[in-house]
């Protein structure tokens, strides 16, 4: 299936919140007609009803594939309105958080293609990371198609078996408040040593930011990207003895988050 399928068959966006909404700007953006997709959304927004899109009108029979964006505790609502279009026809791509290929597979038949994927919130200025994962219908030519849509806000993986989803979840699903959570530590740090609130906002946002990007833009490993900013008994070097401190630093500490957070993921999966 290609993107010229997609455009004759339609695409059907179930849910349009802040991540339906990326993603849909960054298909419209590359190119995909308004009038080929379709979006259910009890509360459409003023942009979405800009687009030219088709909003709450009555669907195609057979999509080319179904993107499910709704909030998992509004699944059971939503689903119905699609449970028809459960064939081998149609792939089913869901980015809604915790709700396992399992559940899709009760409501729109085993026999669907069906495709689960974790994006994070840095989607929303197309720097997400996204993990999939697909139902034994899920085809390479399938998978293939939900990484080129998912790539419209950010990077792509893909992961060998779903219980894998638990550990994405905590390290890159609920890792942006990690770092958002760091930055408001920094700035705090910076305060206690004498900079205003602003100015220590404004160093610690910028410098997250900037590490960031060189960490993705460089060919070193963050490893030594630390060892060569890091010069002997210099003022890195004081500060790194302290957050690498195996005791009670960082390495520990975030283990420990991130661990925390997957067993959360399971113990919701599990009921």
């Amino acid at each position: 299936m290609d993107m010229d399928e997609l455009a004759r068959r339609g695409l059907v966006l179930l849910g349009c919140g802040k991540m339906g909404s990326a993603m849909l700007q960054g298909w419209l953006s590359g190119g995909l007609p308004p009038k080929s997709v379709w979006v259910i959304d009890p509360n459409p927004s003023e942009w979405l009803q800009s687009t030219g899109v088709n909003i709450n009108t009555d669907l195609p029979a057979s999509p080319a594939i179904v993107l499910i964006a709704v909030k998992p505790q509004m699944m059971g609502d939503a689903l119905p309105a699609i449970a028809a279009m459960g064939n081998a026809e149609t792939l089913f791509v869901s980015v809604a958080a915790g709700t396992p290929i399992s559940s899709f597979e009760q409501e729109l038949g085993a026999q669907s293609p069906i495709i689960r994927a974790m994006p994070n919130t840095p989607a929303a200025v197309g720097r997400g990371i996204t993990a999939i994962i697909g139902n034994a219908h899920a085809r390479p030519q399938h998978l293939d198609l939900a990484e080129t849509l998912l790539s419209a806000v950010g990077q792509v993986v893909r992961l060998d078996h779903e219980d894998q989803m638990d550990a994405v979840t905590g390290v890159s699903g609920s890792g942006p408040a990690y770092v958002f959570h760091m930055i408001e530590c920094m700035a705090r740090a910076g305060e206690a040593q004498g900079l205003s609130p602003e100015l220590a906002m404004q160093l610690a946002q910028a410098t997250v930011a900037g590490a960031g990007a060189l960490a993705e833009a460089a060919d070193e490993t963050p490893a030594q990207l630390r060892v060569n900013v890091t010069s002997p008994n210099g003022t890195t070097q004081a500060g790194l003895e302290v957050l690498m401190d195996e005791a009670k630093g960082l390495p520990l500490l975030m283990k420990k988050t991130i661990a925390a957070a997957a067993d959360r993921s399971r113990e919701l999966r599990n009921g």
